[in-house]
C-alpha cells in the first residue's frame, strides 16, 4: 500500500493530464466536424442548428482545455453543451446511455463538471497566470 500514497503527490499533475487528454480528444471531435479532419461518416457540417453548432464549440472549448485557459468557466459551458447533446441527440432513443449511444458524451459532461470545480492543475496557463 505504500506505492499507492504514494501516488498523491502526484494528484495535482494527473489532473493537468486529465484536463488535457478530455481537451484533445473533445478537440477531435470538433476538427472533424470543423476541417473534415480526421473524416467521419455521418459527421454534421457546421451550421445554425445544433448538430451545427457542435463543431465549432467543441473546437474552442477542447482548444483552451487543452491550454489550461479560462479552464473552470469553458469547462462548466462545455459540460453544460454535453448535457443538452445528451439530452436532445441520445435521450430520445432511450433511457439507458449504453443502448442510446450517449456512453462517451454523458463521460464528457462529468469529467467537464469535475474540471469546472476542481480546476485546470499546474500544466495550465491559468496556473501560470495566477502565479504572477
Amino acid at each position: 500500500m505504500a506505492l499507492l500514497s504514494n501516488l498523491d503527490g502526484h494528484a495535482s499533475k494527473m489532473l493537468s493530464v486529465l484536463r488535457i487528454m478530455s481537451g484533445l480528444l473533445f478537440l477531435q471531435h470538433g476538427t472533424a466536424k470543423v476541417l473534415g479532419f480526421p473524416a467521419v461518416e455521418g459527421v454534421p457540417g457546421p451550421g445554425f442548428s445544433l448538430p451545427g453548432l457542435s463543431g465549432p464549440l467543441e473546437l474552442i472549448f477542447g482548444a483552451l482545455l487543452v491550454l489550461g485557459l479560462f479552464t473552470r468557466p469553458v469547462a462548466f459551458l462545455a459540460a453544460g453543451f454535453c448535457a443538452v447533446g445528451y439530452w436532445f441527440a441520445h435521450g430520445p432513443q432511450g433511457f439507458f446511455p449504453i443502448l442510446n449511444g450517449g456512453e462517451l458524451i454523458a463521460l464528457y459532461c462529468f469529467v467537464f463538471l469535475y474540471l469546472a470545480f476542481a480546476g485546470p492543475g499546474p500544466w495550465s496557463i491559468d496556473a501560470r497566470l495566477n502565479r504572477r
